[in-house]
């Protein structure tokens, strides 16, 4: 009899010790999911303060032309630069976090981001010190490519590697809310500033205010970080089977397919991002003369339905598939091309607002629900920060560091937005194209 109640209270004990570990284990992924969302907000701050700016302000003061369209093109060529600046960090923070440990690099990339963006709010203008001034912008662009390039990476890996295999789709999304989010804030920030002075007072100073601000930003994202433990999936690699000497080369020749067809899939995802909530922007202040500010109101209305949106994305692709919520989200794309610039064109502020939402919303945030988890399952742990780094860093090159640049140049050679609508669409179809060459690992891996 002792036996038995013996045996009992070891079992009893055993349960409560396993039911102990599993909750710390919710609230680990809780607490690295929220901190990796902020983080990513934090960045994508900076990096989206610069492209409102860029078609409120820096086609004005530091590429000033007759032609607003012109100067709009060259700002937003300074706006790709950024972009091609990514891989970079991709590639150099990659191979620090995988041989090092995703902590350790996601600290640095917060540090270089938010000194580029603190430094352009310093910045003097084209008619002070003349071509000095775009060219010192472009180098702190390049500095926040190389800033972003590594964090984006870092912050998913870290997360995915924290959450159990059967919910990674719904606690990768909540990363992700980090981009609408981040996108918020500086939109909602130029938008006060921008009606609350002059024109004049906007363009000399106050554009500058949120900028600036974001050093304060910087320390609280610090702060989260320290407090971030490493992954368990990098532990098992140090222990286990040791990291790879040069991740990045392992990575291309072991998993090539992926990382083409990754970047494939990824060209749509940030390209038509970049047309709802950046040139959408310039569209109906150039072509429609409607204020910016009706548009900036548009985009925080998508925004923040995709906060909403994205974890509902990402929790049905645990259920039914990434592909399947991939792929739907971009042929809804293809549909929604057709119809974008009518609705714009309407000049109605609810049908404008309802076109962005539409786009953000369920367009973007059905894909980007479903993407951090997809694409982190490309690639074993060994090699996944690089992996995953270089599939997020190339395809945004062709995507959304090329297609307000594109758009525009559509736009000015041709005047219709028709053509715009039908690179739109193809963008969309290619990305669907591709996820069916997609070979991710097992769930678990």
């Amino acid at each position: 009899m002792s036996e038995l109640v013996g045996s009992i209270g070891v079992d009893r004990a055993a349960d409560q010790s396993a039911a102990a570990v599993k909750a710390r284990q919710s609230s680990d992924i809780r607490k690295v999911a929220v901190a990796s969302a902020i983080g990513n907000m934090i960045e994508y701050y900076d990096f989206t303060l610069y492209a409102t700016a860029t078609a409120l302000v820096f086609n004005k003061i530091f590429f000033p032309s007759a032609d607003p369209l012109v100067g709009s093109l060259l700002a937003f060529a300074t706006f790709f630069v950024g972009y091609c600046a990514r891989p970079l960090g991709g590639v150099l923070f990659g191979h620090f976090g995988d041989r090092v440990g995703r902590k350790t690099a996601l600290l640095l990339t917060i540090l270089i981001m938010g000194l580029g963006t603190f430094l352009i709010g310093l910045m003097p203008t084209y008619e002070q010190v003349g071509v000095a001034a775009p060219v010192c912008l472009i180098a702190l662009r390049l500095l926040q490519g190389i800033g972003i390039g590594g964090e984006y990476g870092g912050g998913m890996v870290m997360t995915v590697e924290h959450a159990p295999a059967d919910r990674r789709g719904f606690f990768s999304s909540l990363v992700h809310i980090g981009v609408p989010g981040g996108f918020l804030i500086p939109i909602a920030l130029l938008g006060i500033l921008s009606t609350s002075m002059s024109e004049g007072d906007f363009l000399a100073w106050g554009w500058r205010i949120p900028f600036l601000f974001s050093i304060v930003l910087v320390a609280i994202g610090l702060f989260i970080r320290f407090r971030i433990s490493e992954t368990p999936a990098f532990k098992r690699v140090l222990n286990e089977e040791g990291t790879a000497s040069v991740p990045v080369v392992e990575a291309v020749r072991n998993h090539a397919g992926n990382i083409l067809f990754g970047i494939g899939a990824k060209i749509a995802e940030s390209g038509l991002f970049n047309i709802y909530a950046v040139f959408a922007i310039t569209y109906c202040k150039t072509k429609l003369g409607l204020p910016s500010q009706t548009i900036l109101n548009g985009v925080l209305v998508g925004c923040a339905l995709e906060c909403a949106t994205l974890p509902v994305f990402g929790a049905l692709s645990d259920r039914i598939g990434r592909r399947a919520v991939y792929v739907g989200g971009m042929l809804f794309q293809v549909a929604l091309a057709l119809v974008f610039f009518q609705m714009l064109n309407t000049g109605h502020t609810g049908m404008i607002w309802l076109a962005i939402a539409l786009g953000l919303a369920l367009g973007h945030g059905s894909v980007y629900g479903a993407q951090g988890a997809y694409f982190s399952e490309l690639f074993p742990a060994r090699i996944r920060y690089s992996g995953l780094s270089l599939v997020q860093q190339l395809g945004p090159i062709l995507g959304g560091g090329l297609s307000p640049l594109i758009a525009t140049a559509l736009l000015a050679e041709y005047g219709a937005p028709s053509w715009v609508a039908g690179y739109m669409a193809a963008m969309a179809l290619l990305s669907a194209a591709c996820t069916f060459g997609l070979r991710p690992l097992r769930a678990g891996a």
